[in-house]
């Protein structure tokens, strides 16, 4: 859980800075930070779950997996 904490930490503070960077505003880099990591959760549910109805009985494997 430790590293899972220090990883959010690590992606707030990027989102930040390159918010920042990009419109020189540190508002809107905050807003950003908060903003993107649960526009990420939403994407993921919906990659996830469209990953599970195309990848048909085998599930989660991916191409390269069964290749091999």
């Amino acid at each position: 859980m430790r590293k899972t904490l220090t990883f959010a930490l690590v992606h707030f503070h990027v989102a930040l800075l390159v918010g920042w960077a990009l419109t020189g505003s540190l508002v809107v880099g905050g807003a950003l930070a908060l903003v993107e990591p649960a526009c990420n959760t939403v994407a993921y549910y919906l990659h996830e779950r469209a990953w599970m109805r195309w990848s048909g009985p085998a599930g989660g494997s991916d191409d390269a997996a069964r290749a091999v």
